[in-house]
C-alpha cells in the first residue's frame, strides 16, 4: 500500500496540468475577486454633481426640491446640486461636469448621458421619491388625518431601523463568491482524480496496462490512488482557504479548524467524480472532461459563484438541489461555521458530502471491477 501511494504522489505532483488547474487557477481566481469584489464595500464614491432645471411652478416641483435639499444636506453627501437654466445644464452634462438632470415640472424627470453607478444612484433616487409621492396621495386619500403621522414617520425612518446580524457580526455580503471559489476548489480536484482513473484502463495507457496484469486487487489499487489525490488536493484547497484568509483576509471568523473539515470533504467529493467519470463507460478523453467540467462549473453557477444570491434561489424554487449539488452543501457549511450558529445542520451537510464521496467511489470501483480486456 505505501508503494502505491508513494508513485501516485509522484504521478499527480508530475502532471502539470491537473496541479494548475487544482491549486493555481482557484488561488488566481480568488486574487481577482478580491481586487474585483472583495474591497467593493470599502470603495470610495465621491459626491455627485447633480443639475437641477426648475420649469414652471408647481407644487410637485416644490416637493422635489424639498426633497433635494433634504438629500443634499443630510450625513451622506450623495448628491451635489446646481440649479441651472435648460441650456447651460446640457451644456454641463455633454461636458461631464454633472452626471445628470432633474427636470422639475408637473412630472420630475430624469436625464443622464451614460450607465453608470452614479447615474444608477441618481435614478434610485428619483425612484424613491416617486414611490413616496405615490404613497402619501394614497394616504391623503384613504386616511388624510394619519398624514402628519406619516410625513413624521416617512423624514425619521433612518432611526427607526438598525442594521444587524445574526449573533452579532458584521457580515460582507462579497464573502459568499469565496465561500463558492472554495466549493469550486474542491470540485476541480476531479482532474485529478481523473487522471488516476486514467491508469486504471488498460486500453489508454502502457502503465494502465501494466497495473492491471498485477496480481495486486482493484480495490486496493482504487484505494490507494484515491487516498493519495486525496492527500494531494486537501493540501491544496487548504493553501487556498489560508490564502484568502490570511494574505487577503478575507473576513472567515469562524473556527479555522471545521473550514479545514470542510475543505477536506468536498476535496474527497472532487477526486471521487474524477475518478467515477474517469472510470465511466469507452466513451472518449475529451469527452469525460466536459462532463467533469459542465458538471463542476454547473454546481458552482447554482451555489453562487457567478451570481450571487443564486443559492437562494434555487432554495426557493428548487430546494432538493440545494440538497445534492456538493457545491451548495459545502458553501452552506460555511455559512454554518462563519455566520450563524447551527450545528444540525452543518453536520447534515458533512454527512451528505461524505455520503456522496462513498457513491461515487463505490460506482467508480464497481466499473472498473468488471472491466476485462481480450488482450493486455
Amino acid at each position: 500500500m505505501l508503494h502505491l501511494l508513494k508513485y501516485r504522489f509522484k504521478s499527480s505532483l508530475r502532471n502539470g496540468s491537473s496541479m494548475f488547474w487544482a491549486l493555481l487557477f482557484p488561488i488566481i481566481l480568488g486574487t481577482l475577486f478580491y481586487f474585483t469584489i472583495g474591497k467593493m464595500d470599502e470603495a470610495d464614491f465621491s459626491t455627485i454633481p447633480v443639475a437641477v432645471v426648475v420649469g414652471e411652478v408647481s407644487q410637485e416641483a416644490d416637493n422635489f426640491q424639498h426633497f433635494l435639499q433634504e438629500i443634499e444636506e443630510s450625513d451622506s453627501d450623495i448628491i451635489q446640486v446646481q440649479y441651472m437654466t435648460e441650456d447651460v445644464a446640457a451644456k454641463a452634462l455633454e461636458e461631464k461636469e454633472v452626471k445628470g438632470i432633474f427636470y422639475t415640472e408637473d412630472q420630475i424627470s430624469l436625464t443622464v448621458a451614460a450607465k453608470g453607478i452614479e447615474e444608477s444612484i441618481l435614478e434610485s433616487l428619483l425612484n424613491s421619491y416617486v414611490d413616496s409621492a405615490k404613497m402619501m396621495t394614497q394616504i391623503g386619500q384613504i386616511h388624510p388625518e394619519g398624514m402628519n403621522a406619516a410625513i413624521s414617520s416617512m423624514s425619521n425612518y433612518q432611526n427607526l431601523v438598525q442594521s444587524v446580524s445574526l449573533k452579532g457580526k458584521t457580515i460582507d455580503g462579497n464573502v459568499q463568491y469565496f465561500y463558492a471559489l472554495i466549493a469550486m476548489a474542491c470540485m476541480y480536484g476531479c482532474f485529478l482524480g481523473f487522471d488516476a482513473a486514467l491508469g486504471l484502463q488498460a486500453n489508454l495507457t502502457p502503465l494502465a496496462a501494466r497495473r492491471c496484469i498485477t496480481p495486486t486487487h482493484k480495490l486496493k489499487i482504487i484505494a490507494s490512488d484515491m487516498f493519495g489525490i486525496f492527500i494531494i488536493h486537501f493540501v491544496n484547497v487548504s493553501i487556498l482557504v489560508l490564502y484568502l484568509r490570511f494574505i487577503l483576509g478575507i473576513g472567515f471568523d469562524g473556527e479555522m479548524g471545521k473550514m479545514l473539515l470542510v475543505s477536506g470533504i468536498g476535496s474527497m467529493i472532487g477526486v471521487s467524480l474524477g475518478i467515477l467519470v474517469g472510470s465511466a463507460g469507452r466513451i472518449t478523453e475529451n469527452l469525460k472532461v466536459g462532463i467533469m467540467l459542465g458538471v463542476s462549473m454547473t454546481c458552482g453557477f447554482l451555489s453562487g459563484l457567478m451570481v450571487g444570491g443564486m443559492k437562494d434561489i434555487v432554495e426557493k424554487h428548487a430546494p432538493l438541489l440545494n440538497r445534492v449539488n456538493p457545491a451548495a452543501l459545502i458553501t452552506d457549511a460555511f455559512y454554518c461555521i462563519n455566520v450563524y450558529d447551527n450545528p444540525r445542520r452543518f453536520y447534515r451537510d458533512l454527512g451528505t458530502l461524505a455520503v456522496l464521496g462513498i457513491l461515487m467511489l463505490a460506482g467508480a470501483y464497481l466499473i472498473v471491477r468488471k472491466e476485462c480486456y481480450e488482450s493486455v
